[in-house]
């Protein structure tokens, strides 16, 4: 693989970074405010329409985003077949929590329908170059394109499987883990910033330090604490032990997911994923702490808060 150039920016002085950090944490407020807002409408089609449009967004900004970054490097991928598989994956897992496709019922069918779509997926991108002119970089196209697909739509897609979860009042869910998450992200800079030294990675990210990371699961752990105890009576079963635990793994896999997504970007040779909020990055800028979360606490609602074998 190509390593690619290497980005070498100079450092910036506090005040840059504090601004560039309160962008980045504004918008995310702001992106999540809508959806949430319309989740907590009450207006049933207004919450699926607004909820089921920021999705699709997120999914073809943050696909563009990442294939760009992997031209950057030279990969081969294609491109227009990844993010209409984005955009179908998101969409067929919508229509069949919404009932529309006489498919709905335990969290196993749905799963069973991703699994059937990736199935389909990899066999319609081996295909693809099948027709292509020449047999160059067919397992660098089929293995980025289809490593898009996992990254952004399929990480994502669990935030639908925790908003439709049954039984259960997914939305608090959702809101649950966007706010511990960001907490995770506040703490890491605040933390880092004022006491920092000792880098994590800085051949990645030269801005980690396991002092943010401490502050990150400091933060976290205190936000997923409070939230279980001022929404107890939409959460039931959420107890503190659920809280203490998620909250710590949660702050763990955001500073996993940011040093994931640092990693591409430093391959590529760029500051920020993309453009899409102009002065502060892409999508992906904003997601990275957000992606892997997802499908953590997915798991854990279904296999642990909801287990009735763990209950009895």
């Amino acid at each position: 693989m190509n390593a690619g150039p290497q980005a070498t920016p100079a450092s910036s002085p506090p005040s840059s970074k504090l601004k560039t950090f309160l962008r980045r944490l504004l918008s995310t407020v702001i992106l999540w405010a809508v959806v949430l807002g319309a989740m907590f409408s009450g207006n049933a089609i207004l919450s699926n329409a607004v909820f089921l449009l920021i999705m699709c967004t997120l999914t073809v900004v943050g696909l563009l985003e990442f294939y760009g970054l992997a031209a950057k490097v030279g990969l081969a991928c294609f491109k227009v077949i990844g993010v209409i598989g984005g955009l179908l994956l998101i969409i067929g897992t919508f229509l069949h929590f919404s009932g529309k496709l006489g498919i709905s019922g335990t969290p196993a069918r749905v799963n069973d329908l991703e699994t059937s779509f990736i199935i389909l997926f990899v066999l319609g991108l081996c295909v693809r170059q099948f027709l292509a002119k020449s047999n160059t970089a067919g397992i660098a196209a089929i293995s980025t394109t289809l490593f898009g697909l996992m990254y952004v739509p399929w990480l994502l897609n669990f935030i639908q499987k925790i908003n439709y979860f049954p039984n259960v009042n997914g939305v608090y869910y959702v809101l649950y883990f966007i706010l511990v998450t960001k907490f995770s992200d506040s703490g890491a800079y605040i933390v880092g910033s004022l006491i920092g030294k000792t880098k994590m990675i800085p051949r990645i990210s030269p801005g980690k330090t396991w002092e943010g990371f401490g502050g990150a699961i400091l933060f976290s752990v205190g936000a997923s604490v409070t939230f279980a105890h001022l929404a107890r009576s939409k959460v039931s079963g959420f107890t503190l032990r659920h809280a203490v635990t998620l909250g710590f793994v949660l702050a763990v896999t955001a500073v996993i997911g940011d040093l994931i997504e640092s990693l591409f970007k430093r391959e590529a040779g760029v500051k920020d994923s993309g453009g899409f909020f102009p002065g502060i990055g892409g999508i992906l800028d904003l997601l990275d702490s957000l992606l892997f979360n997802a499908p953590l606490l997915y798991l854990y609602l279904r296999h642990v808060i909801t287990n009735p074998a763990l209950h009895a």
